[in-house]
C-alpha cells in the first residue's frame, strides 16, 4: 500500500525531471517521421505506445516529445520515469504516478502528461494503464523494448492504443546521422555510400561511433537480458547458435524440423526461441503467399532488424541477402509474403505487388518466365539500388 513518497524516491524523480528546476533543452538529431507522429497524438486521448528494438532512439524521441510539449504546458504538468529502474521495484505504476502528483501538487481531475519508459517491466501494466486511461485526465506515452506490449491477452487497452514501432535508421537517416550529403542522381558516390549503410546497418549509436563492441555488446544485451534471463533458459549457447544459423540464412526458406535438427533441440524449442527474438525486434518472419494450408505448411523466411546486428553475428557477405533485407524492413508494414511457384521464387508480394530484389544478381529466365506470366495480375518490379533510393514503395 502506497503511504507517501520517502526521501529516496523524491531524489530519482527529480533526477528524471530536470525541467522542474528550469529550462530545459534536449538536444538530438531529429527523426521527424517517428516523432511528429508523437506529437500529433499528444493532445488525443489515446495511449501512445513507442516499441522497438533495444537503443534504437526510443528514449531520445520520447525526450524530444518532453522538450515539445514543455513549450506548451506547465513544467510541473510533464512526467517522465523508466521503469526499469531498481528503485521502482515494489511499486506499482499507479504508485508512482502518486508519488509524482504528491510532489507536484497535482490534483486527480488536473491534466498531467506522463511518459514511461521500459513500461513492460511492470508485470499488470496493462491493467494498471486501462485503469488510469478510464479514471484520470493523465495523457499517457509509453515505451517498450518488447513486443510483450502488444500482447494484450485480457484486451486490457484494445481500442485505446496508438502504435508506433521505430526502427533503424534508413538509408536516408544514415547519411543524415553521418553528415553527408549527397544528390540523388551521383548514383557511382550514393552507392559507395549505401554499401557502407549495408555493412554499418542503422542502430543510431553504431552509426555515430562504429565501434564494433557497441553492436556486439548489443546483441548479448538482448540475448542475455531479455530472452536467457528472462526466461529462465538454461541452455544459453543453443540460443546464441540458433541466432547465428538464422543470420546466415537471411532471406532464406526456413523450416522448424531442419533448424531443430541441425542444432539437436526440439522443435517447439526452436519455435519459442524464434518467438522470443521476434519479441524482442532481433528479427522479423515472413510466410508464403498462398491459402491458409500453404501458408501454415510452407516454410518461413527471416529478415533481421538490421543489417549491421547481422553482420556481427555472420560477418559481412552476401550483399544481395542484405539488400533483400533492407527492402523487407522498407515494406514490412505491407505485411509482405513471398511468391512461389514451380520452385520458382519471387522475393515479396502484397497487395497486388511483387518485388523480386536483384542488387548484384543477374536475372535468370525462369524467373523472367514467371513475371511475364504474373504481369496481367501483378505489377512486377525487379528492385535494384537506384530504383530502391528513388522510389517510395
Amino acid at each position: 500500500m502506497y503511504a507517501g513518497y520517502n526521501s529516496s524516491m523524491k531524489e530519482v524523480l527529480e533526477q528524471y525531471n530536470p525541467w522542474w528546476f528550469g529550462a530545459y533543452d534536449f538536444s538530438a538529431i531529429s527523426r521527424s517521421k517517428y516523432l511528429d507522429k508523437i506529437i500529433e497524438n499528444i493532445d488525443r486521448k489515446n495511449v501512445v505506445i513507442v516499441t522497438g528494438i533495444r537503443r534504437v532512439g526510443k528514449t531520445t524521441l520520447i525526450k524530444q516529445a518532453i522538450s515539445e510539449v514543455l513549450k506548451k504546458v506547465p513544467a510541473k504538468n510533464v512526467f517522465y520515469v523508466s521503469l526499469d529502474n531498481f528503485e521502482f521495484e515494489e511499486y506499482t505504476i499507479k504508485e508512482i504516478i502518486e508519488a509524482y502528483r504528491e510532489r507536484n501538487k497535482i490534483s486527480i481531475d488536473e491534466k498531467a502528461y506522463i511518459f514511461l519508459d521500459e513500461v513492460a517491466y511492470k508485470e499488470n501494466f496493462h491493467q494498471e494503464i486501462k485503469n488510469l486511461y478510464d479514471m484520470t485526465n493523465l495523457k499517457m506515452i509509453l515505451s517498450s523494448s518488447s513486443a510483450s506490449v502488444l500482447k494484450d491477452k485480457k484486451a486490457f487497452l484494445t481500442g485505446r492504443t496508438k502504435t508506433i514501432e521505430v526502427m533503424p535508421l534508413d538509408f536516408w537517416e544514415f547519411l543524415r546521422f553521418r553528415k553527408i550529403k549527397v544528390k540523388k542522381y551521383d548514383y557511382a558516390l550514393m552507392k559507395t555510400y549505401f554499401d557502407d549503410y549495408l555493412k554499418i546497418g542503422g542502430m543510431p549509436g553504431y552509426v555515430l561511433d562504429t565501434d564494433i563492441d557497441y553492436l556486439k555488446e548489443l546483441v548479448d544485451s538482448i540475448v542475455y537480458k531479455d530472452i536467457i534471463a528472462y526466461h529462465n533458459i538454461k541452455d544459453k549457447t543453443v540460443v546464441f547458435d540458433l541466432l547465428k544459423l538464422l543470420s546466415e540464412r537471411v532471406g532464406k526458406r526456413l523450416t522448424y524440423n531442419k533448424l531443430a535438427n541441425i542444432l539437436k533441440i526440439s522443435v517447439d524449442s526452436v519455435r519459442r526461441y524464434l518467438s522470443y527474438f521476434e519479441e524482442t525486434y532481433l528479427i522479423y518472419m515472413v510466410g508464403k503467399h498462398g491459402s491458409l494450408n500453404e501458408r501454415v505448411a510452407a516454410p518461413r523466411k527471416v529478415y533481421f532488424s538490421d543489417t549491421g546486428i547481422r553482420n556481427v553475428l555472420a560477418g559481412f557477405k552476401d550483399t544481395g541477402a542484405l539488400f533483400e533485407n533492407l527492402v523487407f524492413l522498407r515494406i514490412k508494414d505491407k505485411n509482405p509474403m513471398y511468391y512461389m511457384k514451380d520452385s520458382i521464387e519471387l522475393d515479396f508480394v502484397f497487395g497486388k505487388n511483387i518485388i523480386e530484389c536483384k542488387y548484384t544478381d543477374e536475372r535468370n529466365s525462369k524467373q523472367d518466365s514467371l513475371v511475364n506470366e504474373l504481369s496481367s495480375v501483378y505489377d512486377v518490379k525487379f528492385m535494384d539500388f537506384k530504383m530502391f533510393v528513388n522510389q517510395d514503395l
